[in-house]
């Protein structure tokens, strides 16, 4: 393969470039002994200046440590620590090209930091964390990027998670450089010491110290400046606990959409192939992440961010999209390359001159199974840079395998299935990897069955099939659920017709339904539902509880319903007047009434089963009877009881006011008026005496003199209840003198 030092023509000055953070990681292998070895990587643009990186001087100034914070899981801090100084090591400045020499005005450094920790098994495991300002001021897709600072951490779990554990590491630092409007192909996969199952993904990298402060540690005062504006009372002496803020993407960047490509940028989720095309020049902040699970458990998160910069790659770049395949005989070659306008295909068939074409995209039947190199020219008329790439591809018969997606099963009792489908040959070897949990671990079947799990997760199911130099492979996840626990809350005892909320307090790891037997051909599907019964006696009740459909439990309680007493009572008479106003009550009520209350209408009550009232008005009155049984259940019933009024008036005609308490007061006699005035006068209409009370009478004197034997005018209106009338009535009477 033929290289040429080609032009490089960048979007952004590279020259412009200050010296900065461009990325970083941070891992850690268990030693043995509680030890665990830190190891930090920061990566930094060098070509500008030389800003050390930190517990390094330059120029006898001061030294920065490199601080790394542990905390525990709820926080609290087990130290600072300065991991010293790093190793430093320079990144060769390399290019998803083979026709382009990468430029000569950019430099990055890679600082690696060792440090040792002794840390005891703790519940909920530590963090690590080291956190540092700035990041490049010439970033394309942060929103002031130079403001911006950077985070990098790890977490050991605890022992209730993994007793020892290494985290993953990645193999490989991605090229400095691509080239705009090329495709690229990157292995960004990870490797575990542990062995672990690794899952890719992207993510949005963690802002960490800004520009007032710029390091952990820092004992300065800030002051305003152009990365300061408004600075805080003092610097942070610690990292604090994750979660830690993202940093800020210019729409329509995102962490899932870091750099302009077409297609996106994308990454491989169980291999971590990295690949996309940039269309736009300049300098792009990326984040990738590695999910560590063991045992369908995720133990860790391994967090790299880096800065890709993206140029203009003058020249042919030749390329395409086949890599080893065993899909027939017949293959269609996809043409990639940049630049190119002329272009020769070798497709690698020994003994003949006829397996060429000098088509874009060709396609190109081979005689034979076997193994074949591919070449393709692809030059330029405008230029000299010729591009070669070769690639193999292996003719074999189609190897194209897959399983169906299995259904989630409960743990107890649970048992998969497995069978392959897609293209394969009689001769095809098969290994299946089900995951510690299962038992079988593995299998060489065709179609392995009986395959049950020890314990509840979402695990991975890898099928590798391979025959002759062919190998495909298939992965995909099961889950297994918990069964749920279904608890009914306590039951009290309660009467007849009262209403009782149930309580359910069902344990589910899942969305969960609910299912309520109450035990009287009644039920309902609601998490808590309220019910009344209509009669007494000992009721089952079952709640069955389902876990997304699948997993189920049921439990049963038995609840005692109380009879209700019934109240009755007889009232004589229920209609009188209030000349009879006395009520008499029998009670009639069932024998299990144990105790009694009567209210009459009018405030008063009695506590006695048979009793008797007295009103003293007329009207119509509600009396009621509670009754309660021995256990605490109530009943009541009504009847009403109507008084009449009754109207009588009386006069004498003559009274002797001598002192003798006999006939001292002339006082007519009424009951049942209303309205009540009485008024007397002398012959010549004098008033002599007036009153409302009809209880009171004239006693023979005016103004404290005692008044002479004569005869008198009396006046008397009222209210009569039985016409329901105003009446006036007039006499006279003779007030005598005894001689």
């Amino acid at each position: 393969m033929k290289k040429f030092i080609l032009i490089l023509l960048l979007g952004i000055s590279l020259e412009g470039f200050a010296t900065h953070i461009v990325g970083g990681e941070m891992i850690y292998d268990y030693l043995g002994n509680d030890k665990y070895r830190i190891v930090l990587k920061i990566y930094r643009d060098c070509f500008n200046g030389q800003a050390p990186f930190d517990g390094l001087s330059l120029a006898n100034g001061p030294v920065i440590p490199a601080n790394i914070t542990v905390r525990e899981a709820n926080g609290a801090v087990v130290g600072v620590y300065n991991i010293g100084t790093p190793i430093i090591t320079v990144i060769p400045p390399t290019i998803n090209s083979p026709c382009v020499t990468p430029p000569n005005n950019v430099c990055v450094e890679e600082g690696v930091y060792t440090y040792t920790l002794t840390l005891p098994p703790k519940t909920g495991g530590y963090y690590i964390i080291y956190q540092r300002c700035c990041r490049n001021t010439t970033v394309l897709n942060l929103l002031q990027s130079g403001e911006q600072g950077s985070t990098y951490f790890t977490k050991i779990p605890g022992p209730e998670d993994a007793v020892n554990n290494s985290s993953p590491r990645f193999s490989k630092f991605p090229a400095i450089f691509l080239c705009e409007n090329y495709a690229f192909n990157f292995d960004h996969s990870a490797v575990d010491p542990d062995g672990d199952q690794l899952v890719y993904s992207f993510f949005s990298p963690f802002q960490g110290v800004d520009g007032c402060c710029t390091y952990i540690g820092n004992p300065s005062l800030p002051s305003v400046s152009q990365f300061c504006a408004i600075p805080p009372s003092n610097c942070p002496q610690e990292a604090p606990a994750p979660n830690y803020p993202i940093v800020s993407f210019i729409a329509p960047y995102s962490g899932s959409y870091p750099i302009a490509s077409n297609p996106s940028l994308s990454i491989g989720l169980l291999t971590g192939k990295l690949t996309g095309k940039p269309i736009l020049q300049g300098q792009f902040v990326v984040g990738i992440c590695v999910d560590e699970y063991r045992n369908g458990k995720l133990l860790n998160r391994h967090y790299r961010d880096f800065q890709f910069n993206i140029v203009n790659c003058l020249g042919v770049l030749g390329g395409f999209d086949n890599e080893v395949k065993c899909r027939g005989n017949t293959f269609s070659f996809n043409n990639q390359s940049f630049g190119g306008t002329n272009f020769h295909w070798d497709f690698g068939v020994p003994g003949t001159n006829v397996d060429t074409s000098n088509l874009v995209n060709p396609n190109f039947t081979y005689p034979d199974t076997g193994k074949y190199t591919v070449t393709l020219i692809a030059g330029s008329n405008s230029s000299l840079c010729k591009d070669t790439v070769k690639k193999t591809v292996l003719v074999f018969p189609a190897l194209d395998i897959n399983f169906p997606k299995s259904s989630k099963q409960c743990l107890s009792l649970n048992s998969f299935n497995f069978n392959v489908t897609g293209s394969y040959i009689a001769s095809t070897t098969f290994n299946w990897d089900f995951s510690s949990a299962a038992s079988p671990s593995t299998s060489t079947l065709l179609n392995p069955k009986n395959i049950t799990f020890s314990q509840p997760g979402k695990f991975f199911v890898k099928l590798t099939a391979k025959h002759f130099a062919c190998i495909d492979s298939f992965i995909d996840t099961i889950r297994i659920l918990n069964e749920p626990i279904a608890k009914i809350g306590d039951l009290p005892t309660i009467c007849v017709g009262a209403p009782l909320k149930f309580k359910n307090l069902a344990v589910s790891e899942g969305l969960m339904t609910s299912s309520w037997n109450f035990g009287d051909n009644t039920s309902s599907t609601e998490f808590e539902p309220t019910h009344s019964y209509r009669t007494s006696g000992i009721f089952r009740i079952d709640l069955k509880v389902i876990t997304e459909g699948i997993c189920s439990d049921t439990v049963t309680k038995n609840i005692w319903i109380s009879p209700l007493p019934h109240a009755g009572f007889i009232v004589t008479p229920k209609i009188t007047t209030i000349l009879d106003p006395e009520i008499n009550i029998k009670n009639t009520a069932s024998g299990d009434a144990m105790t009694f209350r009567y209210t009459f209408g009018d405030g008063a009550f009695s506590p006695f089963p048979d009793t008797k009232h007295i009103y003293t008005s007329d009207g119509s009155y509600l009396i009621t009877q509670f009754v309660t049984n021995g256990f605490g259940c109530t009943d009541s019933t009504t009847e009403v009881v109507n008084l009449q009024p009754e109207f009588r008036f009386w006069i004498p005609n003559a009274f002797t006011p001598d002192g003798n308490s006999l006939n001292d007061m002339f006082m007519p006699v009424t009951f049942g008026a209303t309205k009540y005035l009485f008024e007397v006068f002398d012959r010549w209409g004098q008033k002599l005496f007036s009153t409302n009370n009809t209880n009171q009478g004239w006693n023979g004197t005016y103004r404290g003199k005692e008044c002479q034997q004569d005869i008198y005018v009396w006046k008397i209106s009222y209210k009569n209840p039985v016409l329901q009338s105003v009446e006036t009535r007039y006499g006279h009477f003779t007030l005598l003198k005894n001689p």
